[in-house]
């Protein structure tokens, strides 16, 4: 259980970053050719390098070599564990029953 949980702290982390943030929204339309984001963010390569391994490493991103250029796009599988992590957290439903071993019951706002 443990380990399923590593994987969805790695990927909020790579999505706490505000231009790693902007890059996954680039991503929304589709493949995307590093080329063009570096052109959009106006950074220097091994800046988006860094941002891009760690959102590889994350899995929310996949990437493949197309010449002398990388080419990314969303990893909708990943996404979708994203998604439902945040669903069992939006609705309070993680299956563990709620209180402590006194019996009381405290819900969080």
């Amino acid at each position: 259980m443990e380990e399923k949980y590593n994987a969805y702290a790695q990927m909020f982390k790579a999505l706490s970053d505000p231009n790693r943030l902007v890059i996954v929204s680039f991503l929304v339309d589709g493949e995307i050719c590093a080329c063009k984001i570096l052109e959009k963010l106006e950074i220097t390569q091994s800046t988006l390098s860094y941002h891009m391994k760690m959102l590889c490493e994350s899995g929310i991103v996949e990437g493949r070599k197309s010449g002398k250029w990388m080419h990314y796009s969303l990893n909708s599988g990943k996404l979708n564990e994203l998604k439902e992590i945040l669903d069992v957290f939006s609705k309070g439903g993680s299956g563990k029953t709620g209180g402590c071993s006194c019996g009381s019951r405290i819900k969080f706002k």
